[in-house]
């Protein structure tokens, strides 16, 4: 006797990157920030700690908000706070999408999107990505005419590469919308802004971000969705009732309040990143501009999963991704490298020479 729905037995679920308890582990696997967050961030933690426990947060985070219309120049109105940004993901399928209803995202990106989709019992397409990660034009308006939502990471995971605002524009669907997934926007050359949504077809559009990466708050779940008002009181509606707990809206807000920290940790990871690319290619492999705090490297004699396994039984860890074929495209696979410190950098590339050379 099967007791699950139909659309949760028949699917396997979203599956994280390997947490190890250990310490001995170099860990490069799931795009962590090396560094540590702000001191600031350790104080509001400590201060929020000796607070009011028994009481309920502040269900709209509205300090946190007007933080954000701070820093972005916008109506804190427009802003969503949620545990993580995959939370606002899952709020967008479940405030946009009937049971049904086209869900269409890049392909190979992001699997949670997949997952998300299934679970809503939605239908999902793949929009196939080429070799040079980039869409056919053609196809993308096919599958977007007639999407209830589209997703897309800018940058993209796992390659790291960016996407124009008007390729990005080109996907709003005539009577949808499009969610543009900034998990790993601080990292790109260019700095965030809310500029999408003062696009003509702005009110169709929601931008989503994460405190995980460039502010070093992983362990703390916390993101935010950026939208116009009446979008952002829609999605209020879905979210649950105190979605985000004391202490991490503390923490998050302290976090934002300190922007030289964060800039400075980005400018680390981006000198690192650049080290490591130039190493991963004098090694053999072919790698792809990146925008974001890891690499999407491929070797050419496609041994990915043995050099994976090889890393791993020498305690670092890295990402081993396999893409099925899409559209009649060949199946994809490779590495992602998250960019940690120089010195576990060093580490990783030692021993992946001795790997390859083997």
């Amino acid at each position: 006797m099967n007791l699950f729905r139909p659309d949760i037995a028949r699917i396997d679920g979203y599956t994280p990157g390997e947490q190890p308890q250990e310490s001995s582990w170099i860990k490069l696997n799931t795009n962590e920030n090396p560094y540590p967050p702000s001191p600031a961030v350790v104080e509001a933690i400590r201060d929020a700690s000796s607070g009011p426990l028994n009481l309920y947060p502040d269900p709209l985070v509205r300090r946190f908000c007007t933080r954000v219309g701070d820093l972005f120049g916008i109506d804190p109105d427009c802003v969503l706070p949620a545990n993580g940004s995959d939370e606002n993901l899952t709020i967008a399928m479940r405030s946009f999408v009937d049971a049904g209803q086209q869900v269409t995202f890049p392909y190979p990106s992001y699997t949670l999107y997949e997952t998300l989709a299934d679970l809503q019992g939605a239908r999902h397409q793949r929009l196939p990505l080429r070799d040079d990660w980039q869409w056919d034009p053609r196809q993308a308006e096919t599958l977007v005419a007639d999407s209830k939502l589209v997703f897309v990471p800018n940058p993209n995971s796992p390659s790291g590469n960016c996407w124009s605002d008007p390729l990005l524009t080109s996907l709003v669907p005539p009577a949808g919308v499009l969610v543009v997934d900034e998990a790993y926007g601080d990292f790109r050359d260019e700095p965030l802004s809310s500029g999408l949504l003062q696009h003509e077809r702005g009110s169709q559009i929601v931008l989503t971000r994460t405190l995980s990466k460039s502010y070093s708050l992983a362990g703390i779940r916390f993101g935010y969705a950026l939208a116009q008002p009446e979008l952002i009181a829609g999605m209020r509606k879905v979210k649950d009732s105190y979605n985000c707990n004391a202490l991490s809206i503390a923490a998050a807000t302290a976090a934002l309040q300190d922007q030289e920290w964060m800039l400075r940790n980005v400018e680390r990871i981006r000198a690192t990143r650049d080290r490591l690319v130039a190493a991963l290619r004098d090694t053999g492999f072919d790698t792809v501009d990146s925008q974001t705090n890891f690499i999407w490297a491929s070797h050419p004699t496609g041994h990915h999963r043995r050099i994976f396994d090889q890393l791993k039984n020498r305690k670092i860890l890295v990402r081993y991704m396999h893409f099925s074929n899409t559209s009649g495209d060949a199946a994809r696979d490779g590495l992602r490298i998250t960019v940690g410190t120089d010195e576990q950098v060093d580490r990783f590339v030692d021993v992946l020479r001795s790997i390859v050379v083997a």
